[in-house]
């Protein structure tokens, strides 16, 4: 089944004409049609809800190989015309780009399942607010305060070329995310990412968070060191994210930026992380900001590097095809995995814990940077959940550890991945990861936090 028309498509085609009219060799249009809503609380109490319906429309300018990026959210004849003088005015003021050798041909572009649920589309602000209402309530159980948010959005995303690329998909998704704080300094965080906002459970992701935030009390304090860690899932995100958005990314390979060899080992045989717009856990897509279907791209397979993923531009001075993987133009970044996907393993959560003598267990990351590419060298911080284990039990809350570790190295030293694996939010802007939780046998913490 290939993608269907709709009115984004026909202002993308519109705004392709024009580019065409005012002198492009080549043009592409991006139209995005979206409706957003949020729900916000904070102390317990519901706070905001705003919502906003917006249509967007970049316009590629190609006059040879020169490149003009032009963006607007007015689509009438009018601003339509604007929108193609503007960009062929800001392509004849670039120097030519040696890298350009086309906009991308037209392929097929299967529909993928699931990337539309329409509860999440009609989603009201009664709706929104019983999620919320049910995460207060466990908070209200502990005694804990708690912030966040409940979002709920839809959009339709168009992709025009003058080579006659004319894709179109309705797209959703829905967010449970809360912050507790309780008393004797707990704090504690959980969240979820779904397709359908009926697949988010608001009153199990506030459970989870209250008990977190009620077991955080009073933490102690340990020494910065070497320890044995199970990493939740939030916590394995930010590895998953560092290490597509340096080691998979074409463009972070031929800039040499990049760890990436094909066959090179970096990570435990129990580790596979793939980059799959079609995984049902996660937020599906099928194509591109270029129009161009995604193809499931293998980047570790039990622990070895595989691939990595293409725009047209790296596509091309690779001498391969793109997979389907680029961002909306002007694009500094290079290729993008939207779609991180880390396989499940066969030992459950708890079991994880159990089979640490004496270690960590680590909710998540907060505030990383990137202190060396090639070993995926990160610096940042534990925040919201972690935990003394001895003897494979939980045995103290610990307050929060600075670290700066090789997300490579911690790859490396996996032990044990988890059954259950979540989807969540990539960094707001990120695309959406679905993660197991892991074990990992030594992590490097540099000294304790203020906070």
């Amino acid at each position: 089944m290939s993608a269907e028309r709709t009115s984004g498509s026909a202002i993308a085609e519109r705004a392709v004409a024009m580019a065409l009219e005012a002198g492009a060799s080549q043009a592409e249009a991006v139209v995005i049609e979206q409706s957003s809503a949020l729900t916000r609380f904070a102390n317990n109490e519901l706070h905001q809800n705003v919502s906003e319906d917006d249509v967007e429309v970049n316009l590629r300018f190609i006059e040879g190989r020169r490149i003009g990026v032009a963006s607007a959210n007015s689509v009438d004849d009018d601003a339509l015309r604007r929108l193609a003088r503007t960009a062929a005015e800001t392509a004849r003021l670039q120097p030519e780009q040696d890298w350009f050798r086309s906009l991308p041909e037209p392929g097929p572009v299967p529909l993928v399942a699931g990337a539309w649920a329409e509860a999440t589309a009609v989603a009201d602000p009664d709706r929104r607010a019983e999620a919320a209402a049910a995460v207060i309530a466990a908070a209200e159980g502990v005694g804990a305060q708690a912030f966040g948010l409940v979002e709920t959005g839809a959009h339709t995303i168009s992709v025009v070329n003058s080579l006659g690329i004319d894709v179109s998909e309705a797209r959703s998704r829905a967010q449970v995310l809360t912050v507790m704080m309780g008393p004797g300094g707990g704090t504690g965080y959980a969240e979820e990412v779904a397709v359908d906002i009926a697949a988010l459970d608001a009153s199990a992701i506030g459970r989870e968070a209250a008990e977190r935030t009620a077991a955080m009390r009073d933490p102690v304090e340990l020494p910065a060191g070497d320890y044995p860690v199970v990493l939740d899932s939030y916590a394995v995100m930010d590895l998953a994210i560092w290490l597509g958005a340096i080691g998979f990314n074409a463009q972070e390979v031929q800039e040499q930026q990049s760890f990436f060899e094909p066959g090179k080992v970096v990570g435990s045989s129990l580790v596979s992380l793939a980059d799959d717009g079609a995984d049902p856990a996660g937020t599906p897509a099928s194509f591109d900001y270029e129009g161009v279907a995604k193809r499931r791209v293998p980047l570790i397979e039990a622990g070895a590097c595989r691939e990595v993923v293409h725009d047209s531009r790296t596509a091309a001075a690779a001498g391969v095809h793109s997979t389907g993987h680029a961002l909306p133009a002007p694009n500094p970044w290079g290729p993008y995995p939207f779609h991180l996907s880390m396989a499940a393993g066969g030992t459950a959560r708890d079991e994880l814990i159990g089979g640490l003598e004496r270690g960590l267990l680590v909710t998540r990351f907060h505030y990383t940077s990137l202190v060396h590419p090639k070993p995926v060298k990160v610096t940042g911080m534990t925040k919201d959940g972690l935990f003394l284990v001895e003897g494979g039990r939980v045995t103290a809350p610990v307050r929060n550890l600075r670290f700066t570790q090789s997300y490579l190295d911690a790859l490396a030293a996996v032990e044990a991945v988890s059954r259950e694996r979540r989807a969540i939010d990539g960094d707001g802007f990120l695309g959406t990861v679905v993660v197991p939780s892991l074990r990992i046998g030594s992590f490097g913490f540099t000294g304790v936090t203020e906070h």
